[in-house]
């Protein structure tokens, strides 16, 4: 059987997993019920497990035992694959049976789907691993959510957990609407934007509300460089290389009628190329610090780099394409037209090896996605349905690219006579 037909029947545990997942969702880079339950449902398979030291994630390499003729003990191909673990600090309020139990914890960005998806792929090709003519390393990441959670697991070796540096790498993301269900998304060169931190002070002084004149009011300055960060992304930088900047967090005064000493402000900057994230660096504090000073202030500034875009590499976007359409048909796939705004540490593993990161509509059937709550929404809901697709997609990525990697090998022999 084909490995969407294997999914099929693993969908009901599927479920039951991105069930149990979504009821105890947990933050951050410790997530050690997650990781217990991820374990559980890899416990029977042949993999050879590596838990993190300063996280809670889970490493598994699978060792196909298929022919790859070219290949010496020691460069087999690799295929990584990853799925996301952590949840979000959200209260969930969209009232499904398996609403989280955690209060103020939500799986509100579908890394439960991922992580079901990934061990279901993790069981397609384990029962498959005599077609494998290489080696898969599945990748169960915490920490996506703004924890560097990819940065620390490739530091403590994921990449290279086969015994060599993997040669491609695949993730993927579900979300609540955007597309109609189990449509596959993805596109060649950026998928989604770079994500930093920018970070403001500004130093007055306080006074009585009656008698601005004798404070030095942090207040219409903060107001004033929030307008003047706008204005800059509309004059400073191509309109074709775009930049978006949000102002989240704004903190000043205790009350109505008192001039504060400070105010802060936190804005998330979003862009799509390492010249306007270059460029926005070094202007924002001249920007912010000018305004400042012009009005007898000071201000510290801080631009906190997060992540970088991410980048799908050509080939292997084309790769995801072909095997889109070779699972699914090609009216599932569609490639997208322009990259997404939102941001992904799996950008550091493309960073590193050549992949693709892919969106899958988790959206209901028949509903229409411009209608629904989207991913981070405490009302965002996604839909069971795609969990067999996803697991099936990850199972046949790997074993496809598998295959190509062994072909390429043997020409090379064949080619070189070594």
């Amino acid at each position: 059987m084909s490995h969407l037909e294997n999914a099929r029947q693993l969908e009901p545990e599927l479920i039951r997993l991105r069930h149990s997942l979504h009821q105890e969702p947990e933050i951050g880079l410790d997530l050690p019920r997650t990781q217990e339950k991820v374990l559980t449902e890899l416990d029977d398979l042949p993999l050879e497990i590596t838990l993190g030291r300063k996280l809670s994630s889970i490493g598994a390499v699978l060792r196909g035992t298929g022919d790859a003729p070219g290949a010496g003990s020691g460069d087999r191909p690799v295929v990584l694959l990853r799925g996301d673990m952590d949840g979000l600090p959200v209260q969930e309020r969209t009232n499904v049976p398996f609403t989280s139990r955690i209060e103020g914890a939500m799986h509100a960005c579908g890394h439960d789907l991922h992580t079901a998806m990934l061990a279901g792929a993790a069981r397609l090709l384990s029962e498959r691993k005599s077609r494998l003519p290489g080696d898969v390393v599945f990748m169960f990441q915490p920490g996506e959510e703004g924890c560097n959670g990819a940065g620390i697991m490739i530091d403590e070796g994921i990449l290279d957990l086969a015994g060599r540096r993997a040669d491609a790498a695949f993730g993927m993301h579900v979300f609540s609407g955007m597309a109609e269900h189990g449509k596959v998304l993805t596109r060649p060169g950026i998928m989604m934007s770079a994500s930093d931190t920018l970070i403001v002070t500004v130093q007055g002084t306080g006074g009585h509300g009656s008698a601005p004149y004798k404070a030095q009011d942090p207040i219409a300055v903060v107001t004033e460089m929030i307008s003047a960060l706008q204005v800059a992304v509309t004059r400073q930088f191509d309109i074709f290389d775009p930049v978006v900047i949000t102002v989240g967090l704004l903190r000043a005064g205790t009350a109505s009628n008192v001039i504060p000493d400070s105010a802060y402000f936190e804005a998330s900057v979003r862009t799509f190329s390492e010249t306007s994230r270059d460029r926005l660096k070094n202007l924002a504090p001249q920007l912010l610090g000018g305004i400042a000073r012009a009005h007898g202030l000071d201000a510290n500034v801080e631009f906190r780099p997060r992540y970088p875009a991410t980048i799908n590499n050509a080939a292997e976007a084309q790769i995801v394409q072909d095997t889109a359409i070779e699972l699914f048909g090609s009216e599932r796939m569609i490639q997208m037209r322009q990259p997404l705004a939102a941001s992904e540490d799996f950008s550091r593993v493309l960073n590193n090896i050549p992949g693709a990161f892919i969106g899958l509509a988790a959206t209901a059937p028949g509903v229409n996605p411009d209608s629904v709550e989207f991913n981070h929404s405490p009302f965002a809901s996604f839909d069971d349905g795609v969990l067999a697709d996803g697991a099936a997609l990850y199972a046949q990525l790997a074993e496809n690219r598998l295959h190509q990697l062994a072909s390429e090998n043997r020409k090379l022999t064949n080619t070189t006579g070594v």
